[in-house]
């Protein structure tokens, strides 16, 4: 497994116990269409959809030479660009249709932030983020 797939598979399990811990009810992870993927689908406490996408880094993962992406990444999230935008709300509205889901849903991104040497990782959960382009 590439490095950066070992990361990410990384990230979406920190990122699964942390949403659990708040008391998500876990749904499904990793729902895949030919055209675009939703890492983590749970429920909230009100019952509702969340469709999440993880973002992760790693401390030690070399970026341009260098060892330390902390400085160069400050916010993974905004490696989110407009196609991808556009893929997750195709898959998104696909899995909504296919599991027959109406009413409420919400999109949100959580950036994990690995410190693989000491086994810590901290957290930030972005919520009800708008997918437009």
């Amino acid at each position: 497994m590439a490095r950066h797939n070992e990361v990410g598979k990384i990230g979406e399990g920190i990122a699964k116990e942390f949403l659990m811990g708040k008391g998500f009810i876990f749904v499904s992870a990793n729902y895949r269409k030919p055209y675009g993927e939703i890492d983590l689908i749970f429920k909230d406490i009100s019952n509702k959809y969340v469709f999440i996408e993880v973002k992760s880094v790693s401390w030690e993962t070399p970026t341009t030479g260098n060892p330390s992406v902390s400085h160069e990444i400050p916010h993974p999230e905004e490696n989110i660009h407009p196609q991808k935008i556009q893929r997750l709300k195709r898959v998104i509205q696909t899995y909504l249709v296919s599991h027959e889901i109406v009413g409420d849903w919400q999109f949100d991104v959580i950036a994990v932030f690995l410190d693989q040497k000491n086994k810590t990782a901290k957290i930030r959960h972005l919520k009800n983020i708008i997918l437009e382009t």
